[in-house]
């Protein structure tokens, strides 16, 4: 499944030459990522209530066109490589047709001690239904 969120480039991300802050590009990648789990029907709240959190481990970007002030962007977020403790989501954000960056984030997940944890059952059968389903 391919998860697409929209955003607007505002004047507070971008610099003095109107282009987005590249540190900002990481930032619509999180709200990405959260908008898919949100929607796959995953509480982060609850899952920090019940001891577990998601954290981002590694992160490997490439910057290929300059976002700018006002554009109209595409945040585009899928899921893959599912392990015991951890997961891979590459995404993309576009501008129209362009793509502007491209990145691809593993994500673990960590118990209330710090610690990688597995995936519990439940939490495992929706990011599964998200490698799938290509509704959203």
């Amino acid at each position: 499944m391919i998860h697409r969120w929209p955003l607007r480039v505002y004047y507070e991300d971008v610099d003095l030459a109107a282009i987005v802050y590249y540190a900002n590009y990481l930032k619509y990648l999180e709200r990405g990522r959260s908008e898919m789990v949100r929607d796959a029907g995953i509480s982060q709240l609850d899952m920090k209530a019940a001891g577990l959190v998601f954290a981002v481990r590694r992160v490997e970007a490439d910057y290929l066109k300059p976002a700018c002030y006002d554009d109209e962007l595409i945040v585009e977020t899928q899921l893959d490589r599912i392990k015991g403790a951890s997961f891979d989501m590459p995404q993309r954000i576009l501008r129209g047709a362009d793509v502007l960056m491209q990145a691809r984030v593993k994500v673990v997940i960590l118990n209330a001690q710090g610690r990688a944890a597995r995936l519990p059952a439940d939490i495992r059968a929706k990011i599964t239904a998200l490698t799938a389903d290509d509704t959203k």
